[in-house]
């Protein structure tokens, strides 16, 4: 090579580091696309998408194709800036000119393609499948047999190298997906993305309306008191039982009794003939697999029972759709007939309220891994039913006992959540 040109060979050098830097940038922008994207783009027929999902498809050839590629171009690079420190300044020459190449190599060739790539990888990545797949058909023989030595040595070490890459995501881990989607994903919509992922940590148990406040027809009442009730009714199905609700006979669709009843000829009998059957639900049902049965069962209601059969309070589908969306019926101006907000920033709460549907009204974080109800969670810190007056921090919430009724908290005031308090701790005093 004593009779090349320095100019040529120095524009050889150039065009090698070059092709390194392509060699590298590419690399990294096929590593790090995007797959769910890519896939999304080839389903769509994106050409460039399609070529890189093929080349994906057999990922060992690709990346023994470009270790291939690189490493012939750096070793080629380095021969020539050998001759041409040799020529320049002879054998001490040597030292300084690998020196450079290596600083060149690194910042050109390594660090700026690859930074660049890891930036905007399928600017890369797209037009790069258009070079690799000829170049992978010509140089096939060689890229075999680098990935054949490859697997003997992944055999002696006991390593299988045909095992794929799990793609799946965990609900964790999609949770993560969906809360760093920025601006892509509306606030609304996260929020309701991630209310379906917790649908499966959430029973049917934690939302059910308790057997007490549960709405439904005594069928041994005075027939007037009955119609009255059917009248004045505010839901569209309720539950028909004797006595008690234990005695539950079925659930009435009044859409079936309302031409009846204005036309007076709605009797005892008539109700007993119109019930739908009963459809009981075990109370730690998850409510994912809830909203699945009420679609698979075309049931809309249902009552929860616990171990021993005993029913414990109602769910319906309109409960679960609302763990996702939000309220349906809430008036912004009055949170619930159970909030009550006050001047001083406090609220008057019914103990009988679901803890997690005070939560999601308010936006608080008081704890509903024990009790579901408001009363619940304070008799669980009281250890004792407290008199009215009573005072206590409730999971760092300031909260006072205004009323108390069969044995049971019936009004409590509280406040939001003191600045100092760390969630999880509680105390109380009277």
């Amino acid at each position: 090579m004593d009779d090349i040109p320095l100019s040529i060979l120095f524009g050889l050098l150039f065009f090698l580091i070059l092709l390194s830097a392509f060699f590298s940038s590419s690399e990294t922008g096929l590593m790090t696309l995007n797959r769910y994207r890519l896939k999304h783009l080839a389903k769509n027929k994106h050409r460039g998408a399609m070529r890189v999902s093929r080349l994906l498809e057999k990922p060992d050839k690709l990346i023994g194709l470009i270790l291939l590629g690189n490493n012939a171009v750096n070793l080629a690079a380095a021969s020539i800036t050998t001759i041409i420190a040799l020529r320049l300044g002879g054998e001490a020459a040597i030292a300084i000119g690998t020196g450079l190449l290596t600083l060149v190599v690194l910042i050109f060739a390594e660090v700026t393609p690859k930074t660049l790539a890891a930036l905007h990888p399928e600017k890369i990545a797209f037009p790069a499948s258009l070079i690799y797949i000829p170049l992978l058909k010509l140089l096939y023989p060689i890229v075999w047999l680098v990935n054949l030595m490859a697997s003997l040595i992944f055999r002696i070490l006991g390593i299988s190298s045909h095992e794929k890459n799990n793609l799946s995501l965990s609900n964790e881990e999609l949770r993560s997906v969906v809360n760093e989607a920025g601006t892509m994903i509306p606030q609304r919509h996260q929020q309701m993305l991630l209310s379906i992922l917790d649908l499966e940590k959430v029973t049917v148990e934690d939302i059910m309306v308790p057997r007490n406040e549960i709405a439904g027809i005594d069928i041994e009442d005075d027939w007037d008191d009955v119609t009255d009730q059917l009248i004045n009714s505010l839901y569209t199905k309720i539950p028909v039982y004797r006595t008690n609700i234990d005695n539950v006979i079925g659930f009435l669709h009044l859409r079936k009794v309302s031409r009846l009843l204005q036309q007076g000829e709605f009797t005892q009998e008539d109700l007993q003939k119109i019930v739908s059957e009963v459809y009981f639900i075990p109370e730690a049902t998850p409510l994912n697999k809830q909203l699945l049965n009420f679609q698979r069962e075309k049931n809309r209601i249902g009552l929860v029972v616990d171990e021993y059969g005993d029913i414990q309070g109602l769910v319906t589908l309109e409960d679960i759709l609302e763990e996702i969306v939000g309220e349906f019926t809430t008036d912004p101006a009055n949170l619930s007939k159970d909030i009550h907000p006050q001047e001083d920033g406090s609220y008057l709460v019914d103990g009988s309220i679901n803890v997690r549907e005070m939560n999601r009204m308010l936006k608080w974080q008081l704890p509903t891994d024990g009790p579901k109800t408001l009363n619940g969670l304070v008799l669980e810190y009281m250890e004792t039913i407290p008199e009215p007056g009573t005072s206590l921090l409730l999971d760092g919430y300031p909260a006072e006992i205004i009323q108390i009724k069969d044995n049971a908290v019936k009004t409590i005031k509280i406040h939001p959540r003191l600045a100092t308090k760390e969630p999880g701790s509680n105390s109380s005093s009277s």
